[in-house]
């Protein structure tokens, strides 16, 4: 097909890949609106060894797991209830708080989505201090040289979780121009066998169009 083909082609029906992306992205953009707001907080822990010689910190990253999953159960969730005196269950709470650990920094990760974004900072900073005392509990019992401490990097901080406006409204529109593009196709496709214009004629028939009846 050629390029004037195409271009034809879009000039013909090009409202209704406008029309589908307008529509698409306004659907996108008031679902986006009606949404709940969600913020993500988030903090790290330094899992730091007292000397850094290769077989502590080898320990020091096998360990990183079992940190985590210390972290995450019902008995740790129920400790941050009642430190906040919250009006959840451990289930609920524990829903909403994602955690994970990199062995490349020695770093435990703290998630905490909640509607309220001072509240998921105050839950993900009450978290990370029970692994801190934790850790510092357990270091009462070893030699200062063969400690794992825990150490909170930087106060949690919120950002907006969800909706992503922008982002779905975009996502919307694109998704419209897809649906226009094989629409477009289909009517291409089923009006392939109808000539419409002289230039069909001679193009599907190999023939020259010597006359024509006027539409009047």
């Amino acid at each position: 097909m050629l390029i004037a083909e195409y271009l034809n082609i879009l000039w013909r029906r090009g409202w209704i890949l406008l029309l589908l992306a307008l529509v698409t992205a306004s659907s996108a953009f008031l679902f986006s609106r009606l949404q709940s707001p969600l913020y993500r907080s988030t903090i790290e822990v330094l899992i730091q060894p007292a000397r850094s010689d290769f077989g502590l910190s080898q320990s020091a990253k096998l360990f990183l797991n079992s940190y985590v999953k210390y972290l995450n159960t019902n008995a740790r969730a129920q400790e941050v209830i009642d430190a906040m005196q919250l009006d959840t269950s451990p289930e609920a709470l524990r829903g909403g708080v994602r955690m994970q650990s990199n062995i490349d920094t020695f770093v435990i990760t703290i998630e905490v989505i909640s509607g309220n974004g001072d509240l998921a900072n105050d839950i993900a900073r009450n978290w990370a201090d029970l692994l801190v005392k934790w850790r510092n509990d357990e270091n009462q019992r070893q030699r200062k040289e063969d400690r794992i401490t825990a150490q909170i990097l930087d106060a949690p901080t919120y950002a907006l979780y969800r909706p992503q406006t922008a982002v779905n409204t975009l996502a919307g529109g694109i998704l419209g121009l897809l649906l226009g593009g094989v629409i477009i196709f289909i009517l291409e496709y089923l009006e392939a066998g109808i000539m419409r214009t002289r230039e069909d004629v001679e193009r599907t028939l190999d023939v020259s169009v010597l006359g024509a009846i006027p539409d009047n």
